[in-house]
């Protein structure tokens, strides 16, 4: 019994459900435990520009052939692509048979504000200022910003520059290591928080939004779901046979990642860990440091579906009959504008705005409908996201003979004999 208490799984599980009760029966109190939650993203957020870096630079540096650093990431950016635009087109399916938006009242619905991302300047993406954010005006800038992309320009080109160094660089290299160290080691001290950081936004969350906002758009939500499931277990089950791992194990060997992203919504709560998981599972530190934080700014599955299915979900809700053209449109404008926004607060409903301008079909004041169930599917969402760039962190690494299959049974066996794997 004293084991399972201390069982981080058991932990995040109980503070979810002890959150949901207190957002349900306690609304107010609810709502003023979201500095919690907030308080345990931003201690993970402290961390993820550093580890981030040194990841990337130990990865580059120990590949050393900079071809080969090219083909990988050129292999995971063709990988990123076919697998977000095939959640795309699902999510069109799915919405297309299953109907949410048929039969709902605009003007009798519940709805949000959401003029930040409807207004002139937020309801667009500046592809120019998109393209030269990306590399920092300032480095220590884009490490107090925690700009992913930034970081991830900035760690690239030091990689490679402290492989042109070669010998002379290795007192660097062994430094770096060491420091990485010390960085998991924080993590691990973060991580005896996830609890605390899990019921703080999830009370938060009920609280504030509450169950019953959920009727009206509930088949919306149920959709969406049922299109996420479908997409793990069938999709990216199919990859995985491809590839001879079982998806079922790998899932297993994250579970407690999943439901860290499921209490606090955020996929980036647990992008350190899951960075270090992924070497304990067998892929190599340089193809995890180059796949993983770049996976988290253009491999969005989950996001990729629930886009889709909101524009053709608003569409029917205001009775508008979509063509075969416009839909392929609205994947061919997905499949640049989920990518643009990537970095962005509010990403999603700035895709979602930037899509209904560019297709001048659908009002884009629609969105204001999805603000109060948004945060319900961002679980789904950042889950989904979560476990589609573990997978493609393996495939990665499969395909360049970068994967341990030894040391990815021992990982597998430790986790069934309920061995502590350190993280």
């Amino acid at each position: 019994m004293k084991r399972l208490f201390k069982n981080l799984t058991f932990q995040v599980l109980t503070a979810i459900a002890v959150g949901v009760l207190v957002g349900l029966f306690w609304p107010d109190f609810g709502k003023q435990m979201k500095p919690v939650g907030d308080t345990f993203i931003n201690a993970v957020k402290m961390v993820i520009a550093p580890i981030i870096f040194l990841t990337i630079v130990l990865g580059i540096a120990k590949m050393g052939d900079m071809k080969k650093v090219g083909k990988v990431g050129g292999k995971a950016f063709i990988y990123f692509e076919i697998v977000t635009t095939l959640a795309l087109v699902i999510g069109l399916i799915v919405v297309n048979v299953l109907k949410p938006g048929a039969g709902l009242d605009f003007d009798k619905l519940e709805k949000g504000d959401v003029s930040q991302y409807t207004s002139e300047e937020g309801g667009k993406i500046d592809w120019i200022e998109f393209v030269t954010h990306i590399v920092p005006s300032n480095m220590v800038d884009a490490f107090a910003k925690g700009d992913i992309l930034q970081v991830l320009f900035f760690s690239i080109l030091f990689g490679v520059g402290l492989t042109a160094l070669g010998n002379s660089g290795k007192i660097i290299i062994e430094f770096f290591e060491k420091l990485l160290n010390v960085f998991f080691k924080i993590v691990g001290y973060i991580m005896k928080a996830a609890p605390l950081g899990a019921f703080g936004a999830m009370a938060f969350t009920i609280g504030n939004y509450g169950l019953e906002s959920l009727v009206p758009l509930g088949k919306l939500m149920i959709s969406v779901y049922t299109t996420m499931f479908f997409f793990v277990f069938i999709v990216l089950n199919v990859i995985c046979k491809m590839y001879g791992f079982s998806l079922w194990k790998y899932l297993k060997f994250i579970k407690e990642e999943i439901l860290i992203v499921l209490g606090t919504s955020s996929s980036e709560s647990v992008l350190p860990r899951m960075m270090n998981k992924m070497e304990k599972f067998g892929c190599s530190k340089s193809v995890v440091g180059l796949v993983i934080p770049t996976g988290y700014s253009f491999n969005l599955d989950g996001t990729s579906i629930y886009l889709s299915m909101a524009v053709v979900f608003l569409a029917q809700v205001f009775g508008i009959d979509l063509t075969l053209t416009q839909q392929l449109t609205i994947i061919a404008v997905l499949m640049l504008t989920s990518k643009g926004a990537a970095a962005v607060t509010g990403g999603g409903f700035i895709v979602l705005a930037s899509t209904l301008t560019a297709m001048q079909v659908i009002p884009v004041e629609g969105l204001a409908l999805l603000l109060g169930v948004d945060r319900f599917m961002s679980e789904a969402r950042a889950i989904v996201n979560l476990i589609g760039n573990g997978i493609a962190t393996i495939v990665v690494s499969k395909s360049e003979n970068e994967f341990d299959e030894g040391k990815s049974e021992e990982a597998i066996q430790a986790m069934y004999e309920n061995r502590k794997i350190a993280v």
